[in-house]
C-alpha cells in the first residue's frame, strides 16, 4: 500500500476541523478565540464551532453571533454548527423548537448518536444493554439505529454533518462490524441523497475502515473531526490518520468525496 498519511487526499481533508467545541457547551474550556487562534496557528482552512444544544438551550443566537463575530478576525472559514442527539426511532433531534438553519442562524446540525434511539426515546447504554440481554437481537437493534439516523438526516435540512458516527455501539457491546452491507449501504445513500457529511472523528475512532470505505464508494462526503473540548487539540490528528491508512483510497491522489 502506498503511504497514505502523506497522500494528498488525506492532507486535503485534515485541513478541516469539523467538530470544536467552545465554552458554550458545559464540558468545554476554550472561547471561541482562542479555538481560532489555535486553528490558525495549525494551518486549517476550515474549522466548524459545535456545541451541544438541547431542547431548551436558550443560548443559541449569542453563539451564532458570537462566531459570526469571529469571521471578521481570521482566514479560517468558520461554519457554525450545533450538535443534538437523536432522541427516537422517528429520529427526532434534540433541539430548540426555534432553531434556526441557515441564514441569520447556524450553517447546520452535527447529528450524534449520544444516547441509543428507541421507538419511544432515547434509550442509555445501560437500558440498550439490557434489552440486548433479554433478547432483543443485534440485528433489530441495528435496525433502530440506522433507521433513526436516516430519519434525523433527512428532517435536520441543509448543511447537516453526522457526529462521531457509531460511537454508540461499543457502549451498548456491539461491535461495529455487525452492521450488514445493506444497512452500511442504506445509510451512507442517506447521507449522499441528503448532503449530510460523515465525520471521521479524533476522539472517538469512528467510523471504522469498512464506513469509510463504503461512504467513499457512495460518493458521500467525508469530514475531518477533533472533537475538540479545549483549543490545545483543535486540528491535532493522529488516530484519524492512523484510521484513514487503513483506507485504500487514501493511497491514491485521486480519492474522492472529500470536503
Amino acid at each position: 500500500m502506498a503511504d497514505t498519511q502523506t497522500g494528498p487526499g488525506l492532507e486535503a481533508l485534515l485541513l478541516g476541523d469539523w467538530h470544536v467545541h467552545s465554552d458554550f457547551s458545559d464540558d468545554a474550556e476554550s472561547p471561541i478565540s482562542a479555538n481560532v487562534r489555535a486553528a490558525e496557528q495549525r494551518g486549517l482552512v476550515t474549522m466548524r464551532a459545535t456545541d451541544h444544544v438541547r431542547g431548551d438551550t436558550a443560548w443559541v443566537p449569542d453563539f451564532v453571533a458570537a462566531v459570526v463575530a469571529a469571521r471578521r478576525t481570521t482566514g479560517v472559514e468558520l461554519v457554525i454548527g450545533v450538535e443534538a442527539k437523536i432522541m427516537d426511532a422517528r429520529g427526532t433531534l434534540d433541539v430548540p423548537s426555534d432553531l434556526r438553519v441557515g441564514t441569520g442562524g447556524v450553517d447546520g446540525i452535527v447529528i450524534a448518536d449520544h444516547q441509543f434511539p428507541g421507538p419511544d426515546g432515547p434509550w442509555s447504554p445501560r437500558e440498550t444493554r439490557e434489552r440486548l440481554a433479554a433478547g432483543l437481537a443485534v440485528e433489530d437493534a441495528l435496525d433502530l439505529l440506522i433507521g433513526a439516523t436516516i430519519a434525523a438526516m433527512r428532517a435536520a435540512g441543509g448543511g447537516a454533518q453526522l457526529a462521531h458516527p457509531f460511537s454508540i455501539l461499543p457502549k451498548v457491546g456491539i461491535d461495529e462490524s455487525q452492521l450488514s452491507a445493506d444497512q452500511l449501504s442504506a445509510w451512507t445513500s442517506a447521507a449522499r441523497e441528503t448532503g449530510t457529511s460523515i465525520e471521521v472523528n479524533e476522539k472517538w475512532v469512528c467510523p471504522s475502515s469498512r464506513a469509510i470505505e463504503a461512504a467513499l464508494a457512495e460518493g458521500a462526503t467525508l469530514v475531518a473531526s477533533t472533537d475538540s473540548h479545549r483549543a490545545a487539540d483543535v486540528g491535532v490528528y493522529a488516530r484519524v490518520r492512523e484510521l484513514l491508512a487503513e483506507v485504500p483510497a487514501f493511497g491514491s491522489s485521486d480519492a474522492g468525496g472529500l470536503a
